[in-house]
């Protein structure tokens, strides 16, 4: 590598270092040629051959369709028992026979293998189903190349008793006489469809279509007659149930529940567990279920079927699901720090008039609404906290996470945690690495073997661990770009990290680590540092242009620090009010998100509310936090028009004199402000609040009054800790 190579230059005299620099130049330079011109070949090629991207148009690779194909289901194949989904179909059951004579529609929505189909054929076969649609009951498969036509002819010929001749007749129908003619048998009679494996709400659409010219079928494909029919969609999608009369999330969340979240893989092992097997050997299958199940020759079933939802991935997301492969199974992952991995990786795209967060966070929910993530908890507006990954997603992930390349052939773990790990011959393709809990270990094996690394993550599961010497670091993996060791035991970071010039995120949060390095002012490509508890921050931070997040929290001295150098920071949080007021705010035009702590008994009023008001172009969420008794300056936060979000924590004065607020504030949280007058006559002419939170200490009076129109559009109101 040309960087590399000039690395090894510094020892050299400038005339010599001089003429070898350009001889690297011109060498990379011919590569560069030679990689272009054979990219431009292949593409070539492809174009004569009429090969397609990877998920462009139709699937038409024999793997792809080999995995549909093994998808594909009847409702009469033979199933296996699964026990504990009776609740479940009761519910489903009393749905599609209730006495509702619309036509309703109803979703199983969950990840692949969850037993959506399994449920599925469960109540179309289940008496009383059947007594209630005796003559008028279809089940279709509909592929992930939803072909309308297809899915007709297949409802057609399990509800019409027709020739020969009208089934060769019928055949020669276009999609369109076909949705009319199905319309046609379908609108005066009772009908139960099941639309099995529906992959997007336009497959619905395109299913259900208004599509006829005929005056007499200007209704949907499938009618509402009145007559109490229903139609079952399966789906992985969200958005598909969207379209639907009746979401059984609720459903779908207690099967995940009973069977860990795939009754397939539960099935499987029932029948490994029936082996008239001891209890030692039970408690063997218990320790380590996935490993059982490949034994046995079943896991690529279950893995198969999750295989499907990786293929359906367009490509801005499929870097970020291997990135979770990263992550230890069962770990709750903080989705402020995913977010801002998924970005120092390089795997944002940047969109117009939209943060790269904001876009992060799109990625999140797209992965969550394709249930290839868990939901562990959300704020109270509901947006997510804290995530996690399904054992059988991550070893997805993982595989396929390896076949790329993304991560090593190993991860260094604690042996005593996870004792068949090798923590040795690490792939020198390796990019991404993690560390589970023993650093130490990690940090005494030879790492020249993997020189380009990228990314290097540290997960402490459990105990205390500390390290003395980083300095390997830096050494080894000179074009590291994300370095995460949060809840690692530091006793002091090395000059040298100053030489890691490719490094993007650098988190060392709850390491105990008091000092920085100034040489971490020459980390000039840093977007992220993560970091508390400092005693205090080196005002080397100004050099750091391309910061975007800063997290200082709990600083212990109140040190000058000038930040207004920095003017792509979008985040800046833990700065103290001292150190605030020293820097000219007006600089800093893409600051959305500010936290301001500390003692501000000194901070006066007229030139903090102004350092504020500069950032009116800006500024969204604003969190005030005062370590000491004197009151919270004054602020005029009408000055920031975009202002959505506002805490805060400490002393003030009357609402009235301290805060005007911004119309368009919809979150507001008051904790230690000691109010002795009711706040609510004044927060209830908010006209666009949505969240109140009225904390311990906020207000110290006995009684609150409402007025009948006040709060026109609050949802959530919390009030904690009130005496």
């Amino acid at each position: 590598m040309f960087i590399l190579n000039a690395q090894s230059l510094r020892t050299h005299s400038f005339p010599e270092r001089a003429f070898k620099k350009l001889t690297n130049r011109y060498k990379v330079g011919k590569k560069v040629e030679a990689i272009q011109l054979g990219l431009q070949d292949i593409s070539n090629r492809r174009e004569a051959l009429g090969i397609k991207n990877i998920g462009e148009g139709t699937s038409t690779s024999r793997s792809a369709q080999m995995l549909q194909d093994l998808r594909r289901s009847t409702p009469h194949a033979e199933e296996h028992v699964v026990v504990g989904l009776e609740n479940e179909a009761y519910k489903l059951v009393n749905q599609l026979i209730g006495r509702d004579q619309r036509r309703r529609v109803i979703s199983l929505v969950g990840m692949g293998g969850i037993g959506k189909t399994t449920l599925a054929k469960k109540v179309y076969n289940h008496t009383q189903v059947v007594e209630c649609f005796p003559y008028y009951r279809a089940w279709a498969y509909v592929s992930q190349d939803c072909r309308p036509r297809d899915v007709y002819m297949k409802i057609i010929k399990q509800i019409c008793s027709s020739t020969k001749e009208q089934v060769e007749m019928v055949e020669k129908f276009q999609e369109h006489e076909l949705g009319d003619f199905l319309h046609g048998h379908l609108k005066d009679n009772r009908y139960l469809i099941v639309l099995d494996n529906v992959w997007s709400p336009a497959d619905w659409s395109c299913l259900a279509k208004k599509s006829s010219n005929d005056p007499d079928c200007l209704g949907s494909v499938f009618p509402d007659g009145g007559k109490g029919s229903r139609i079952l969609l399966t789906t992985r999608y969200k958005e598909v149930a969207s379209h639907a009369d009746v979401h059984l999330k609720e459903l779908g969340e207690k099967m995940v529940d009973k069977c860990n979240g795939l009754p397939l893989a539960i099935v499987l092992l029932g029948g490994l567990l029936s082996k008239n097997m001891s209890h030692i050997e039970w408690k063997k299958v218990h320790d380590n279920m996935s490993a059982y199940l490949a034994k046995e020759g079943q896991i690529a079933g279950v893995m198969t079927m999750l295989n499907l939802s990786y293929i359906d991935l367009p490509s801005y997301l499929k870097p970020c699901f291997l990135h979770l492969s990263l992550f230890p199974e069962d770990y709750v992952i903080s989705t402020r720090k995913l977010l801002l991995l998924w970005i120092s990786e390089g795997f944002v795209l940047q969109q117009d008039r939209q943060s790269m967060k904001d876009t992060a966070e799109i990625y999140l929910n797209e992965l969550i609404n394709r249930n290839l993530i868990q939901v562990v908890r959300t704020s109270v507006n509901a947006r997510v906290m804290e995530c996690r990954v399904h054992d059988f997603i991550q070893e997805l992930a993982i595989e396929k996470a390896k076949e790329h390349n993304f991560i090593g052939t190993n991860i260094v773990v604690d042996p005593h945690l996870f004792p068949s790990s090798s923590p040795s011959l690490f792939s020198s393709k390796s990019r991404r690495q993690s560390i589970y809990s023993d650093f130490e270990r990690y940090a005494s094996i030879e790492h020249y073997s993997t020189p380009y690394l990228r990314s290097l993550l540290y997960f402490n599961l459990g105990g205390i661990c500390r390290i003395s010497q980083l300095d390997f670091i830096t050494k080894c993996f000179k074009v590291l770009r994300v370095q995460d060791l949060e809840g690692l035991g530091i006793e002091n970071v090395p000059s040298i990290i100053g030489e890691l010039i490719h490094l993007r995120y650098l988190g060392l949060r709850h390491t105990g680590l008091k000092m920085l390095p100034l040489s971490i002012g020459n980390l000039r490509n840093l977007q992220t540092l993560d970091i508390n508890n400092l005693k205090r921050v080196p005002d080397v931070i100004r050099k750091i242009t391309n910061m975007r997040y800063l997290y200082i929290e709990e600083q212990e001295e109140d040190d000058p620090l000038k930040i207004d150098t920095v003017q792509n920071l979008q985040i800046l949080s833990g700065i103290t009010f001292n150190q605030w007021i020293r820097n000219n705010s007006s600089k800093l035009t893409c600051l959305e998100k500010l936290k301001i702590e500390g003692r501000c008994e000194l901070v006066e009023e007229v030139e903090f509310s102004n350092s504020i008001a500069k950032l009116h172009s800006s500024l969204i969420s604003f969190y005030l936090k005062a370590s000491d008794e004197s009151s919270i300056p004054s602020l005029a936060m009408s000055s920031c028009p975009h202002l959505c979000k506002l805490d805060k924590k400490g002393r003030m004065q009357k609402l009235t004199e301290t805060f005007k607020f911004t119309r368009n504030l919809s979150q507001l949280t008051l904790e230690a402000c000691r109010l002795e007058c009711d706040p609510m006559p004044i927060l209830e002419k908010l006209p666009n609040l949505l969240t109140l939170r009225l904390r311990a200490g906020s207000y110290l009076g006995k009684k609150m009054h409402v007025s009948a129109d006040g709060f026109p559009r609050l949802q959530i109101l919390q009030l904690l800790r009130f005496k």
